[in-house]
């Protein structure tokens, strides 16, 4: 299945998963509307394609002002983007997501993927979040852990502890943490 990300937070947010709030722009000038009916001060602005490496390849960049965000929308609307997935061709960029902007004191990965092993589906985490992870898989795969899920009981809050630990939550981020791993299963 191909949807985009702006599709993807939807479906998150009708699950209770906290998401920042972020429009669809298919203009500047939307891109724009969007902007200002988000409020700011900081924005971001996505790159819509099926494909990820997007920030990587210039489709993702942070707008800290109306013109700054203009500009950024003119400059990804239309492109060509490539990125590790969609080889040299590349993809049309024909849609942006407008994005609330964030202060990150700190980035963790976290993914839902079917263990083909085991036929489960398995928490992979991280504490290297961030726009690199298969280079963190590559370089230090010690940082990356895995926790498979009996479909009988869902991930459980021992479960959800266990993953937050392994990747340096502490205090009442580990009880968030339990919350939202219950949500994304």
């Amino acid at each position: 299945m191909k949807i985009h990300e702006y599709q993807g937070k939807e479906i998150l947010r009708q699950f209770g998963v906290p998401v920042p709030r972020g429009i669809p722009a298919f203009t500047v000038q939307e891109a724009v509307e969007a902007a200002q009916k988000l409020g700011g001060p900081v924005w971001v602005v996505k790159a819509q394609i099926h494909a990820g490496g997007r920030g990587k390849g210039g489709g993702v960049k942070v707008a800290k002002t109306m013109d700054e965000l203009k500009e950024r929308a003119e400059a990804i609307l239309g492109m060509q983007l490539k990125t590790h997935q969609t080889g040299p061709e590349g993809q049309k960029v024909r849609r942006l997501y407008i994005e609330d902007g964030a202060d990150i004191g700190k980035e963790f990965y976290i993914s839902l993927v079917t263990d083909r092993a085991t036929q489960k589906v398995a928490f992979i985490a991280s504490s290297e979040g961030g726009m690199d992870i298969e280079e963190v898989a590559h370089s230090t795969p010690e940082k990356i852990i895995t926790e498979v899920i009996d479909p009988l009981t869902g991930i459980t809050a021992d479960q959800s502890r266990k993953i937050a630990a392994a990747i340096g939550m502490e205090g009442h981020t580990v009880d968030q943490a339990v919350d939202l791993f219950a949500k994304l299963y």
